[in-house]
């Protein structure tokens, strides 16, 4: 009996100890990738490098060396993957700071609002996130949409499930009831009104608070009219002073920034008064709006694809609402004209395409339209990467290559600095240190 119980009692001690010691010895280890990179741009404001290796641990950049590093001169790597890209010009991952990825305008849109349900908009936005990350996008923000559906999205991709950039989500858009962010034109019952649909001040603190209280990463609203509404309602102002203020008071009590759809310049000049954290498309600013940009420090996101989109459907017959046509032809051709007044008055520039209007993929394209509107390669490059970081409030976690910092890594065939171009098909894409294009 004193065996058999001290017998029982080794088994028991084994079966408690066991699986620990058994975890403890087969402890996962880092799993290291080092790039060796041609020429380097860590940081779209600093003179590139050349012949440069990124020691990537994980998800994290541990370092930056000259030369080309193998793993066998490194005391802390015993294998790694090396990624050749020797012949190719490396750089930060790009960001979008204006999109709608569970969606794309078509002359369907109007059916789909009464056909497809919340899941519907995530399932589609899962192949329109790959298309975004593939052309070199690793961080979106999305400014408005179907809330359960871009919230799941972005959960997807933050576990794993699914491929696609990192998103910032602002859930459904605050807007005025009748105004642009609302559903317009359809009988009366077809469609309920959702949580973003506000009047006066105290209604709207209710519907910001909504937005954040389901897991909008950032809010956005209508400070005026838009092109793509179906409501004849033009494009000035919408949402009076006192709203506006309402809604970037409490978004920005509660920890969340706040971007503002802007076209006419009185709507402009309320939201950066409001204290706005940046404007989306901003086509009429006027010498007030520059001098209230320079004075808050809001950032431009011109999204000119956007408008020369919406232009192009415009002449497309059947593809916009007739309430939307006129819109088009006018604010199209002005948001580039917009963007070279912004630039040259020194308005900070952050990237958007408002893609979603636009084709999901070929974000790139808004690349080529800033360097026409006067914009050089640098600067353009500068506002995809270090001043969309700092928009988004992600500065010390993407933006620049540097240790510490995730691992959104592009690289493209060409020289961008010379020929902008040449990222619209990024030859090399990492998010989050796994390659996604290679």
């Amino acid at each position: 009996m004193k065996f058999l119980s001290g017998f029982i009692g080794l088994l028991l001690c084994a079966m408690i100890t066991g699986p620990a010691a058994t975890a403890a010895d087969h402890k996962e280890q880092p799993h290291w990738t080092i790039i060796h990179a041609g020429t380097l741009m860590t940081d779209a404001r600093e003179e590139v490098r050349r012949e440069q290796s990124i020691l990537i641990k994980n998800d994290r950049i541990e370092e930056i060396r000259p030369g080309y590093v193998m793993p066998e001169e490194l005391d802390q790597v015993s294998e790694a993957d090396i990624i050749d890209l020797r012949d190719q010009f490396v750089m930060p991952g790009m960001i979008d700071s204006h999109t709608h990825v569970t969606m794309e305008i078509s002359k369907n849109s109007r059916l789909e609002a009464v056909t497809l349900t919340e899941a519907d908009y995530a399932i589609m936005g899962v192949p329109f996130a790959r298309r975004i990350l593939a052309a070199g996008f690793t961080t979106i923000r999305n400014v408005g949409g179907p809330r359960d559906g871009i919230f799941a999205l972005r959960d997807g991709i933050n576990k794993g499930l699914i491929q696609g950039p990192r998103i910032l989500a602002a859930g459904y858009t605050i807007s005025p009831l009748g105004g642009h962010g609302d559903t317009n034109g359809f009988r009366h019952g077809v469609i309920e009104p959702d949580s973003g649909i506000c009047n006066g001040a105290d209604d709207c603190r209710r519907a910001v608070r909504e937005q954040i209280k389901f897991g909008a990463d950032v809010i956005k609203y209508v400070a005026t009219g838009g092109v793509l509404s179906n409501i004849a309602a033009g494009t000035g102002q919408q949402f009076t002073d006192a709203e506006q203020r309402a809604i970037v008071e409490t978004a920005h009590s509660m920890g969340r920034k706040v971007a503002a759809h802007a076209h006419g310049a009185d709507g402009i000049n309320a939201a950066l008064k409001a204290g706005v954290d940046s404007i989306e498309h901003g086509t009429y600013l006027d010498k007030e709006s520059i001098k209230l940009f320079k004075k808050t420090g809001a950032y431009h996101v011109p999204t000119v694809l956007a408008g020369i989109t919406a232009a192009e459907m415009a002449e497309i017959p059947g593809t916009l609402p007739p309430a939307s046509v006129d819109k088009a032809r006018k604010v199209g051709p002005q948001i580039m004209e917009a963007l070279s007044r912004s630039y040259k008055s020194g308005v900070k520039i952050a990237f958007g395409t408002d893609s979603g209007v636009s084709k999901h993929g070929i974000n790139g394209r808004e690349l080529e339209l800033m360097v026409e509107a006067g914009m050089p390669e640098r600067a353009v490059l500068e506002a995809a990467t270090v001043n969309a970081a700092d928009l988004l409030g992600l500065a010390d976690e993407i933006g620049t290559l540097e240790k510490g910092k995730v691992a959104d890594i592009i690289a493209a065939r060409g020289n961008p600095l010379e020929d902008i171009s040449t990222l619209r098909t990024p030859s090399f894409v990492m998010a989050r240190g796994k390659a996604f294009v290679r």
